[in-house]
């Protein structure tokens, strides 16, 4: 069954707990919390008292999505705030194998979820060394940064390579895709192998409880 993870980057906060009735209403399970340092990608989002805040206000799973330089630094500050599942970027410990570990392994010690991520442009074997390590697999499919662009095909191939992967090797990870996910997307990615749709604008545009019927 496909998970639906809405993103909150998107959610028109004026009208707060009208979006959250509604998200509640949908099929939605997840909420994805996009964190931005402004140095790792060129812009700023949240803190640890926003998640504190949607911890308060929903029952939905919390997703978070670490874009940020000091990952191992952060993923305690958002535990602490009530996440439970925390992704990071392999390209923020510089790719090194060691560090990578060490974070899983960290994030798993407090009983959160531990997901992998790299940008567009890092090539998908970068991950597979953690193919049977991590509970998830964050394929981007825009640059990370902004919402509101447009899918990049490629990622396509990223999903559908790691899915024939994990099931080789019977592995539980997940694979989660976020960035231009449509109505059209969506499809295209869940025929690729996908398990966790994140999206953003297309939920909250308009009718959110249509639009994540509209993903499942």
């Amino acid at each position: 069954m496909i998970i639906i993870a809405p993103s909150v980057l998107s959610l028109d906060y004026s009208c707060f707990e009208q979006q959250m009735r509604d998200l509640h209403a949908s099929k939605a399970q997840w909420l994805h919390f996009d964190v931005m340092d402004g140095h790792f990608v060129p812009n700023l989002t949240f803190g640890p008292d926003i998640l504190k805040a949607f911890r308060k206000a929903s029952h939905l799973f919390l997703d978070v999505h670490l874009m940020v330089e000091d990952p191992e630094f952060f993923s305690d500050v958002f535990i602490d705030a009530g996440a439970q599942m925390i992704t990071f970027h392999t390209e923020a410990l510089d790719n090194e194998p060691q560090r990578i570990m060490d974070l899983i392994r960290k994030i798993k010690g407090r009983g959160v979820k531990a997901g992998l991520t790299v940008k567009p442009n890092t090539p998908v074997e970068t991950l597979l060394p953690y193919i049977d390590q991590v509970d998830l697999f964050l394929i981007m499919s825009v640059e990370p940064g902004f919402g509101g662009q447009s899918f990049i095909p490629q990622s396509l191939e990223k999903i559908a390579t790691l899915r024939k992967l994990i099931d080789q090797q019977q592995a539980s990870a997940l694979i989660e895709v976020d960035g231009g996910i449509n109505g059209h997307t969506g499809q295209l990615c869940k025929q690729a192998g996908v398990d966790v749709l994140v999206a953003g604008s297309y939920v909250f545009k308009d009718d959110i409880i249509a639009a994540v019927e509209s993903l499942c």
